[in-house]
């Protein structure tokens, strides 16, 4: 992302542009298939990792990829630093084999420490060892990037008997979510010390919309304000593609400013839910339109996104999450001409 990206979704956020900006965020779902190697090899190489963001951001100078150059290793990142076994197939998304604790005993569950625990280090030095090289193509790292405290906390229990131990056990769930929160603030505190160009935060949370009203209160509106409150930065960006219904009344007072959400919740019912002064990302679907369908189609389904946002000046157009895998060219080209043929 360049520092005039970055300066255009500030002035999205303060309602300043009235035209919709596009912008999508890429990781290894879809950059190693679009650049055409395998996933282990986005991993592993510095190379191919810069190579295949430096193509994306070239092909598309209109589409403002989110967060920019992201250095991650899918599922596996932050629940590595607990001690996670990490399984990386050679062309497939890694996957996370959970922790196993007797009787859901958690004392022993210990904080990391995001500067030598699991592959945390890995992810700072490839910025740092490519920062030059990203400067000099005109862009910066201007996200700290952390999955939330209850999608790590899935990953380390296994999401049902995660789920479970919030209705049975919610004492040491939350003791579970306080060590997990602690930790996202040092990760992400971490890594705002080591790139002051990081003026955002971005959090990530699917199971957040796996709870009823309830639950939210309980368990995931504490520690998202914790973490939002805790990073007052000019963008708190946060991601759920799953339904947002609960939790999008309680965004702003959570300190969230920008919403990335799935296709569970139309763009209009999410701008009554959230109010007017969040920036809503979406939500074209992500598979069976952006992936799956034609040029045509996904113009189509842009032009009736259009309709919908009309006066609308905190609006990001995207997908419904993040870019899937297998999205052609072709068919964002075709979003991009849509949203300028409309202007």
């Amino acid at each position: 992302m360049t520092e005039e990206q970055f300066s255009l979704l500030c002035d999205i956020i303060q309602g300043k542009v009235k035209k919709p900006a596009i912008g999508f965020i890429i990781d290894s779902p879809w950059l190693p298939g679009w650049f055409n190697i395998p996933i282990i090899n986005y991993y592993s190489s510095d190379e191919l990792w810069f190579k295949a963001n430096k193509k994306a951001i070239e092909t598309f100078p209109e589409i403002i990829f989110l967060p920019g150059f992201w250095a991650e290793y899918g599922m596996c990142t932050e629940p590595s630093a607990f001690g996670a076994k990490c399984i990386f197939p050679p062309n497939d998304f890694p996957n996370v084999a959970k922790l196993i604790f007797p009787d859901n005993d958690l004392r022993n569950l210990a904080k990391p420490n995001p500067a030598t625990d699991g592959l945390l280090p890995f992810v700072v030095n490839r910025l740092k060892l490519m920062q030059d090289r990203v400067n000099k193509i005109g862009h910066i790292y201007p996200f700290a990037v952390s999955r939330g405290p209850l999608n790590v906390a899935s990953f380390l229990l296994g999401t049902t008997e995660f789920l479970m131990l919030l209705k049975l056990e919610p004492e040491k769930a939350q003791y579970l979510l306080e060590v997990v929160t602690d930790f996202i603030c040092d990760w992400l505190e971490y890594q705002l010390q080591n790139f002051p160009s990081m003026q955002g935060i971005m959090i990530l949370d699917d199971l957040v919309g796996f709870l009823g009203k309830d639950d939210f209160k309980e368990f995931a509106y504490p520690r998202l304000k914790q973490i939002f409150k805790h990073f007052p930065l000019k963008i708190r960006f946060f991601h759920n593609d799953a339904s947002c219904a609960v939790c999008a009344p309680f965004l702003s007072e959570i300190g969230i400013n920008m919403l990335n959400f799935g296709i569970d919740n139309n763009i209009g019912e999410m701008r009554r839910l959230c109010g007017p002064y969040v920036v809503l990302v979406g939500n074209i679907p992500p598979r069976d339109v952006l992936a799956q369908g034609t040029p045509d189609e996904v113009r189509l389904a842009v032009k009736a996104q259009l309709e919908k946002i009309k006066g609308d000046s905190r609006i990001i157009l995207s997908c419904g999450g993040g870019m899937p895998p297998g999205v052609s060219t072709e068919n964002l080209e075709a979003f991009v001409n849509e949203v300028g043929g409309s202007f």
